[in-house]
């Protein structure tokens, strides 16, 4: 039977697809103000503006492509049964091949109803407009959770760290929770590798490769192949 392992990713994975980080120096949180834009009460306020910076996001992504660590995650299919949590909300672990990814922060190229938050649809193109409805007419909105919201696939996501037989952790600050502490759920005895250039303070007992997220994978692979 293959190991379970779990992934944790953050916005280094896509940061070589050409995708803009959101904390990094010159990232969106510097161009941008975080609380009209990814708020509930900026959506209230300003819903154009919200409608506009995602619109934005979703149009780069459709002309990005998944780097070599996403197909590098997704060939790790052949050796370890490898569940992806994220914290990306583009879909290019999907379109590097990876089968189980959960998305804890929500989905770029999907809408949600404002009325239901289980009415949830994907986005032809890249525009999401005002007058777009689900069928009950309510305005559809970004299916991203925001700053002051709950984190739905929470629950799933701790699930998945307490069935880890070993966890992997790539481009991720870990300053973000709850998403930060997940690797608290995991069996004490697993081993814990952790990939980004500019690493979190985390406890010595976890495997640090400070590098990029492909480059780093494929050192870790080494390593993670002495596990099988």
């Amino acid at each position: 039977m293959k190991k379970r392992l779990v992934v944790l990713t953050g916005a280094g994975m896509s940061a070589e697809s050409g995708l803009k980080t959101f904390r990094d120096m010159g990232g969106l949180w510097h161009t941008h103000n975080v609380y009209e834009v990814a708020s509930p009460e900026g959506w209230r306020k300003m819903p154009q503006t919200v409608l506009d910076f995602y619109n934005e996001r979703r149009k780069q992504l459709l002309e990005a492509k998944p780097n070599d660590g996403h197909r590098l995650l997704a060939q790790l299919e052949n050796d370890f049964s490898v569940r992806i949590v994220t914290q990306n909300i583009d879909d290019l672990h999907e379109r590097a091949g990876s089968t189980n990814v959960l998305h804890l922060h929500g989905e770029l190229r999907k809408a949600q109803s404002t009325c239901n938050q289980n009415l949830i649809y994907d986005i032809e193109g890249w525009q999401l407009n005002l007058g777009d409805t689900d069928e009950n007419g309510c305005q559809l909105r970004p299916f991203v959770v925001w700053f002051g919201e709950a984190v739905p696939m929470l629950n799933k996501a701790i699930d998945e760290m307490k069935q880890a037989d070993l966890l992997l952790i790539i481009g991720t600050s870990l300053n973000v929770y709850p998403a930060a502490g997940l690797m608290t759920y995991t069996r004490s005895d697993i081993p814990i590798y952790y990939i980004d250039k500019q690493p979190a303070f985390v406890d010595k007992h976890i495997h640090i490769i400070k590098d990029t997220a492909s480059s780093g994978l494929l050192r870790c692979i080494e390593l993670l192949n002495l596990e099988k």
